[in-house]
């Protein structure tokens, strides 16, 4: 299971960094137990210009920042011109929406050049940050330090922050396993909750925390005091939300004594999109894309938006 934050942020974009960027970290100790795949951040049948940018873990996020030696900024602006002019002109002539997408990205890439080293850079944060986010906000690539710069690239106008924390899939070792990934992601992600409400950036960020799919609540393989695990489950799982128009301090939907089953008010994925939807001020039967001949939505034709968590317009 996966865990993210996502934040959707109303406004207006940064042209010198990505509209939607994916953050990936990995347990503290041990290891990430499952893959990620790159589909997962990709635009499906929609132009590959809505597809996230994946920056790295680590001290360098971004390969090739820095210009080789010999080119200088002017001269990658006069590479880029004549590289464009070309893919201008084969645009032109057999009209592929990939080469406008690449276009894009090439500029893009330049001009993240200048705006990645300020953005990544978190030395100037005062020591109040280190301590609401924890020691760990300080390691390039950790959970922390992935919360820390959602927050910094929702105030330089991101519009989609996803971060990916993976490890979760415990089917044995679970009271070790737990326990790291509660450590590793608890005080982050409240962190960044209130460091965004504190800064009055938290009503116009929704801030969506969740997985692929809940976990039993029975034993699965060895049953010792210190080794079991949980298997997947597919009919209850649950999920937090904060900022955006979500009222806060309430809980909603309800499962059996076993939580097994739901018992009261069951939210559906499709419900769930329609309500992000809603408290971005966007209808989703509304909001269409036009694909092989039929007009697509995210909540196809399901979908009903949960108003009882929801601020009334």
């Amino acid at each position: 299971m996966c865990g993210f934050v996502g934040g959707l942020r109303v406004g207006s974009e940064n042209e010198n960094l990505p509209s939607f960027v994916v953050l990936i970290s990995t347990p503290s100790t041990g290891t990430g137990d499952q893959g990620l795949l790159s589909r997962l951040w990709g635009s499906g049948f929609l132009p590959s210009r809505y597809q996230g940018v994946k920056l790295r873990a680590g001290a360098e996020p971004v390969l090739y920042l820095k210009d080789p030696p010999g080119l200088d900024r002017a001269g990658r602006r006069d590479w880029l011109d004549t590289l464009n002019a070309l893919n201008a002109r084969r645009l032109q002539q057999v009209q592929d929406p990939e080469i406008a997408a690449r276009m894009a990205q090439y500029e893009m890439a330049y001009r993240m050049q200048a705006s990645m080293p300020e953005l990544m850079d978190v030395t100037k944060e005062p020591e109040s940050t280190f301590q609401l986010y924890g020691e760990s906000a300080r390691q390039p690539g950790s959970y922390a330090a992935n919360c820390l710069l959602a927050r910094r690239m929702a105030e330089r106008g991101v519009r989609f922050i996803q971060l990916y924390h993976r490890g979760w899939d415990h089917h044995g070792n679970l009271p070790e396993r737990i326990k790291v990934l509660s450590r590793d992601v608890d005080q982050a992600s409240a962190a960044l909750v209130m460091d965004l409400k504190q800064r009055g950036m938290l009503k116009d960020t929704l801030v969506i925390w969740g997985g692929e799919f809940g976990r039993t609540v029975y034993s699965q393989g060895r049953l010792t005091a210190d080794d079991y695990g949980r298997d997947h489950h597919g009919k209850t799982f649950a999920m937090w939300l904060a900022g955006g128009g979500i009222k806060p301090g309430i809980t909603y939907g309800q499962t059996d004594d076993f939580s097994f089953n739901i018992v009261e008010n069951p939210v559906h994925v499709h419900d769930l999109q329609a309500t992000i939807l809603n408290c971005l001020g966007i209808d989703h039967e509304r909001l269409t894309y036009r694909f092989q001949g039929r007009h697509y939505r995210l909540t196809d034709v399901h979908g009903q938006v949960v108003k009882e968590s929801s601020f009334e317009p």
